[in-house]
């Protein structure tokens, strides 16, 4: 699994000021009933016992074992002034078994 930020994104958590029991997180958003939708969201949050942590740039990430298997291979971390962080390509499913 390969975490990449852009510079928008790296810029950014290098100024963000958090105290020390918190740490970028990706975590998913799970919705759904006959199908699945998944949106991926970067929040600050404290370190959990089992989470995989990647660094990049110097910039620790932090995924739980339960949102790590519905990143992608390679997920983008970006940020824009308009949107905050975006991570990685949500996707939904529809398959329903009749």
């Amino acid at each position: 699994m390969v975490i990449s930020l852009t510079e928008a994104a790296v810029n950014k958590l290098k100024k963000i000021d958090t105290n020390e029991n918190q740490f970028p997180r990706i975590d998913a958003d799970i919705a759904g009933g006959c199908g699945i939708s998944v949106k991926f969201t970067l929040i600050f949050d404290e370190m959990r016992r089992n989470d995989t942590v990647i660094e990049y740039e110097g910039i620790q990430i932090r995924i739980d074992h339960f949102t790590k298997r519905y990143l992608d291979e390679v997920t983008q971390v970006d940020y824009t002034e308009e949107q905050g962080f975006h991570v990685g390509e949500s996707f939904s499913s529809s398959a329903c078994a009749t």
